[in-house]
């Protein structure tokens, strides 16, 4: 298959499977499913253990990539009203403050993600209370029993990216017994119909003028995208379009948060990137015409349900701002009420999104040769 924009690709269920070998789009979907047997491996891990020695002072996650963005859900749910801070390292060093009080979360969908197992060990030494959350027969499964700490096993579903909802579960729940978290039975469910329906509307079969994951990836082809969430949560969604973005159709993507996009970000609007950027004067006889005015910045706004009003106010000026310069805008909008349904379908939609533009670019969205390649590198 060559690479390059071919957008007949997602007009035929047989050119969709032929340019996702590895069934990513069968992943995406199984997000649902996720939500459901994670609950119920929680359970029979007994993580209701941990609200035995009471509140922890904080909660950090450590995880790396699809298994990190865990620890940012998880603080999505919380909230900022979350009465502890919830935090994510991404590296091989626990913060020098975290002890004994605390409770540390280590994600690893192989459950051999050095950078997780260093940080677990450490934590283990400093006397943390603990929590595993990873693949079974690992190391991270044997650091676990060693430690005596609990440890969720997780079923990968393929790719530690598409195992979010697997991963992040059982995050929820322990703060749902620590009491950090208002995230009932009822809840779960309710999100996984979500994403059902939204598996529903993003489908194969579904054509691209009336399938919105398809249409958005048609859209992004060829531009670059900053992706602004409206809210913290939303912020959380947009960083994860682009990693998935990054590792799906391997495009680059700038991830941003209002109102902090509104200080710096904004000005690639009058920059080289933007389609306004070329000479005013159509006369000018040594303006640029390559590709003049196709591709340029592309503003890609997630918005929450529930906005700060000065966030919704600078979210529709930032449109309205990028317009007028001849940026193209498309906004995603979330779903639901709760928290978890909110962040879950702007994901939901967002995952497809990735994997339609892989197949439109013909780019096989499963393997990430690079990401190897530097593992085997620092290996030697």
């Amino acid at each position: 298959m060559s690479v390059g924009l071919d957008p007949g690709r997602l007009d035929e269920i047989s050119a969709i499977e032929a340019a996702d070998p590895g069934g990513m789009l069968r992943q995406v979907a199984s997000s649902a499913a996720q939500i459901r047997e994670a609950r119920r491996a929680a359970d029979e891990a007994g993580i209701a253990s941990l609200a035995d020695d009471g509140r922890p002072r904080a909660i950090i996650v450590t995880g790396m990539g699809g298994s990190g963005i865990s620890g940012d859900v998880l603080s999505a749910i919380c909230g900022t009203g979350c009465p502890v801070p919830v935090t994510t390292v991404r590296g091989y060093r626990l913060p020098g403050w975290v002890g004994a009080a605390d409770l540390v979360i280590a994600v690893s969908c192989s459950g051999g993600t050095e950078e997780t197992l260093a940080v677990a060990a450490e934590a283990a030494r400093r006397g943390c209370r603990l929590l595993f959350v990873g693949g079974t027969g690992s190391p991270l499964a044997e650091l676990a029993e060693r430690t005596r700490a609990p440890f969720v096993p997780v079923r990968s579903v393929g790719q530690p990216r598409s195992t979010l909802w697997g991963l992040t579960i059982p995050l929820i729940l322990a703060a749902r017994t620590l009491g950090l978290a208002d995230a009932p039975d009822a809840v779960l469910e309710a999100t996984a119909t979500r994403l059902e329906d939204v598996a529903h509307r993003c489908r194969p079969s579904s054509e691209p003028f009336v399938n919105p994951a398809k249409r958005i990836a048609l859209d992004l082809a060829g531009d670059v995208p900053l992706v602004w969430g409206s809210s913290a949560l939303a912020g959380t969604a947009a960083y994860r379009l682009c990693c998935q973005l990054n590792e799906n159709a391997k495009y680059p993507a700038v991830p941003g948060e209002l109102p902090e996009a509104n200080h710096n970000q904004v000005m690639a609007f009058d920059g080289f990137f933007a389609r306004g950027a070329a000479s005013d004067d159509p006369d000018d006889f040594f303006r640029d015409r390559t590709d003049e005015a196709e591709h340029g910045l592309h503003l890609v706004v997630l918005r929450d349900t529930e906005e700060h009003p000065q966030a919704r106010k600078r979210a529709d000026a930032s449109v309205e701002t990028a317009r007028d310069r001849g940026v193209a805008v498309t906004e995603l909008k979330a779903e639901g009420e709760h928290p978890l349904e909110r962040i879950a379908t702007l994901i939901a939609l967002a995952d497809y999104v990735t994997v339609y533009l892989a197949v439109a670019l013909g780019v096989d969205p499963t393997p990430v040769p690079a990401i190897q390649e530097l593992k085997a590198r620092i290996a030697t």
